[in-house]
This record gives C-alpha cells, structure tokens and sequence, in this order.
C-alpha cells in the first residue's frame, strides 16, 4: 500500500509541475513584449522603375542592390539536378546547402554521394537540411556523407528544450559552389522533382545564378550556418572577388520567426503598393493574412491587373487548397484574376511586378512563408528577364483553369465546410 501511494504521489507531483511550466509558459510568453509587424496599409512613391524604389527597397530590407549578374532558369527536375551535379563535381574550395526536403532513392542518394566525393577530393561541404523535410532520408544517405567529411547538419531537430522552436523550419533552397555559382528557386531535393507531371512531379523553376550577388547568397547560407554551429564561415573559400558575369541587377532578401526579421511579408506588402500595371503571382501555396489581402485589393481597385496561379485538384495538401479558396472572395470581387493550374501539383514561386521587376525563391505566399519559416528570396530588376518569366507564366496560364466569383459562391458546402474548418489554424498555413 506504501508503494501505490507513493507511485501516485509522485505521479500528482510530475503532472502538477507540468500544469505550472505550461501555465507558466504561456503566461510568460503572452506577456513578453514583442515588435509589431506591418498592419498599416503601405503606400510606396515610386515605381519599380524609379531610381527611388531601388533605394527604398535596399533600405527597408537591410541588403543592397548588387550590378552584374546572370541567370539561367532551369524548369525540367531532371535539368535542375544534372547542373547541380555537374557544378558539384567542378567545386575545388567550397559548397554550402540548405534545403527543407532531402529524401528519395535517386535524388538524394545522388547528391548524398556527390557531397561525399567532393569532400574526399578536400572540398569544405556544409550542408543543411531541414529535420522534418528530411525526416524519411536514410541512414545510409547520411552515413555516406558523415564519413567522408561532409559537415550536417539537421536543422532543429525536435528537443524538449526547444519545444517552441519545434514549428521553425528551415525552408530555403541554396547551393553555392566556390562562391562563386549558386542554384535558388523552388526544387526541394527530391524524388517528386524528377518526375514529369503527368506522372505526379512538380512543376517548378529553379536557377542557376552568378556574379556579385552570390556573395549575398552566402551571406544568407551563413546566418543559419552560425544559428545551427556557432561558427562563421570566413575566407576565399566561402566569399570571391566580385567578378561580373552580366548585367543584371539583384537583391537577396531573407526571413526568419525572429521579431523583426520578417522581411519577406515587407517587401511583398511594399512591392503590391509599388505596382502600376500588373501583378502576376504563381505560387504552391497561397493564403495571405488579412492586410496582404487588403493590400492586393486596394491595387486591383486602383486599376492593377492582378493574376494569380494556384495548384489545382491535384495540389499535394488537398486541405490547403480548401482554406485558401475560403480567402478568395474579396479577391474575386475586386477583380483579382484567379487559375488554378491543371496538369500535375504546381510548386512554383514567382512574383511579377510591372513587367519589370520579378521575385524568386524558396517563399511561399502564406503565413508559414511569410512569418514561421526561414525563407531566402532573389529579386531581379531586369525587363529582358522579366519578359521570360512573364512567357513561362503565360504558358503556365495555358494550362490552368480560372476560378471565377461564381465559382467561388457554388463551392459545395463540404469544401466551404473544410476549408473553414481548416483556417482554425489559418496562422500556421
């Protein structure tokens, strides 16, 4: 009888303090001030055009607009990894990588062994990648990198003390080469990539960029390299002499859950209030808070053309797709221009802004992206550039279907039923 008590005093005890560190938390937390993100309505006095909307934009953002690169859009998987791999194999100093999903028999068996080779050889590789986006990588892919020097790292793997970091996720994709190429867009590393679409891949872009502004690409490898190791990569090995490779201008803008550096959801609300003539938007995932809607339909209401592209029925989280279309209503009424596209799960990230001004990246245009993920993204101030990316936009368009008001009001009340159910937790999407 003594045990039994004492089992079940002990039992009160453990769950009482448990009661009180979670009350505790949560009180503490709430009451903890923190910095306000932007919620006034944004007015911008410039154009993407004005030498004053380059100016502001460097300034809001913390990184300044770098002259003299090139880039290559690469939008088959099978393309995307071939350049990676063969820039891999060319490395002679250096190679960072940071990317949220990392599984798959041939893609990141591949890459595993090509990271390995090139640490063998005397190469310095760094690698990130997400805990959760890797969970169903192997042992036998990680264990082949280990052993041949590759330093990994698994992005916040789950730890008691770190229970309120547990829903940051790293969902970057950066690789840099020698300092001196680097690859952003889209394309997690893995299988779903390779695939064509009608066989359920994505479709996706990714780049391939060189020039002065992979240094700032670097810059941005490095900030989480540091929050995971403690350590700064410094040298010739990591940073080049900024040898100009074209004559376009970019700019590297980063995120992270910390206050205040949220500086992706910023630019976007600034970039929407700077448009004169269009908008075009093409992304995974598509559920902005309530000032960014705000902000989209006071540019339609100004006479801005706004087009969206969204995955349609065979969106990889169905559930997604339900409580983003639950946020279009005001859209639709402004006249925002909504598609969904048809052939296969459409995971691209893409902003156009006035025919000139074209934003890529690892963010979505929801609230993880947003405010919850860390999130690296590429801004390009380059009208021939520009152009490409309206074409791909346009044949993207060719083979979406349009989502009307109409379409919108007779959704059937099980879907109108999901997707709010959904947006419960509309702050984690």
């Amino acid at each position: 009888m003594r045990f039994e008590f004492s089992l079940k005093t002990i039992v009160l005890v453990v769950f009482g303090l448990f009661i009180f560190y979670l009350i505790g938390s949560i009180l503490f937390f709430n009451a903890t001030p923190k910095e306000k993100r932007v919620t006034e309505p944004i007015f911008s006095y410039y154009s993407v055009d004005d030498g004053g909307f380059v100016r502001e934009t460097g300034l809001l953002t913390g990184r300044n607009w770098v002259y003299g690169n090139d880039i290559e859009v690469i939008d088959n998987g099978e393309d995307i990894f071939d350049s990676m791999i063969a820039d891999i194999r060319s490395a002679t100093r250096s190679i960072t990588k940071e990317t949220y999903n990392f599984w798959g028999e041939k893609v990141a068996t591949t890459i595993s062994e090509e990271l390995a080779e090139a640490a063998r050889r005397g190469v310095s590789v760094h690698f990130i990648m997400d805990f959760v986006g890797s969970r169903n990588a192997t042992g036998e892919q990680l264990d082949i990198m280990r052993e041949a020097g590759v330093e990994l790292v698994r992005w916040r793997k789950p730890a008691w003390y770190q229970l309120a970091r547990l829903n940051h996720r790293t969902h970057r994709k950066i690789l840099v080469v020698d300092g001196a190429t680097a690859y952003m867009g889209g394309a997690n590393t893995a299988d779903d990539w390779i695939k064509d679409v009608e066989e359920g891949g994505y479709k996706d872009y990714h780049y391939r960029i060189t020039g002065p502004i992979v240094n700032e690409i670097q810059g941005a490898f490095s900030e989480n390299w540091v929050a995971s190791t403690g350590r700064l990569l410094t040298g010739t090995h990591y940073y080049t002499d900024p040898d100009t490779t074209g004559r376009t201008r970019m700019q590297v803008t980063s995120s992270n859950p910390r206050e205040g550096q949220k500086k992706i959801r910023k630019n976007k609300l600034y970039l929407i209030a700077s448009a004169r003539e269009n908008i075009r938007l093409a992304y995974a995932y598509f559920f902005p808070d309530h000032e960014v809607i705000a902000a989209l339909v006071e540019a339609a209401e100004r006479g801005v053309l706004i087009q969206t592209i969204t995955p349609g029925e065979k969106i990889d989280q169905k559930y997604l797709r339900y409580a983003s279309q639950n946020r279009w209503g005001e859209l639709l009424r402004a006249g925002v221009e909504m598609f969904e596209y048809r052939p296969g799960m459409y995971h691209t990230k893409l902003m156009i802004v006035d025919d000139a001004y074209v934003s890529i990246g690892s963010s979505n245009f929801d609230n993880r992206s947003f405010r919850i993920n860390d999130e690296t993204n590429l801004n390009i101030l380059d009208k021939e550039f520009s152009a490409l990316m309206v074409q791909n936009f346009e044949n993207d368009l060719k083979e979406s279907d349009p989502f009307t008001y109409s379409d919108w009001e007779n959704r059937p009340l099980t879907r109108k039923f999901s997707g709010w159910i959904t947006q419960i937790i509309g702050p984690q999407l």
